[in-house]
């Protein structure tokens, strides 16, 4: 037979058979709690983070597996915070208050975690667009507008930490 796919946006390590999986696995006539079981184990590390999965049903054997996506680059700069409540993210339009602040380092790590999903063909290039969202959202990078650090990425003022 053949194969469903039911993706799904779920807080890492909590999710529930309650919408939007719960009906959409109960359709499917899987085993709802070994898949719930399933997807929590796998994203356990994402906790407090939406995290992009799939879960891909074979529709003969009603067998499943579980891929797990990264999460949004904004949800990894509000746990690279410490922000676990759902701040609205800031506009970064001039004026707007700053939610906080991060290191260069902090900014590799998410840069790094995105690697393989990112369109960046290295990883400078990578951080750059990590600081671009921080631009976005109303965060500093190294106390500075992130539009003034990618700057000095592209200068090299950041390339013995980027390595």
């Amino acid at each position: 037979m053949g194969k469903q796919t039911i993706p799904a946006l779920v807080e890492g390590g909590n999710a529930t058979a309650g919408p939007p999986l719960g009906p959409a696995l109960g359709a499917a006539k899987v085993n709802i709690g070994q898949v719930i079981a399933a997807i929590n184990e796998k994203t356990a590390a994402f906790k407090g983070i939406s995290v992009p999965i799939k879960v891909i049903i074979d529709t003969g054997t009603k067998q499943f597996e579980v891929e797990v996506g990264t999460p949004p680059v904004s949800a990894l700069i509000k746990k690279e915070l410490g922000i676990t409540e759902n701040v609205k993210e800031e506009s970064g339009v001039k004026g707007k208050k700053i939610i906080g602040n991060l290191s260069i380092d902090q900014v590799v790590r998410v840069a790094k975690s995105k690697q393989s999903a990112s369109l960046a063909t290295t990883l400078k290039n990578g951080v750059k667009e990590v600081m671009g969202t921080c631009k976005s959202m109303g965060v500093t990078v190294e106390n500075k507008d992130p539009k003034e650090t990618i700057q000095e990425t592209d200068s090299g003022a950041f390339d013995e930490k980027i390595k």
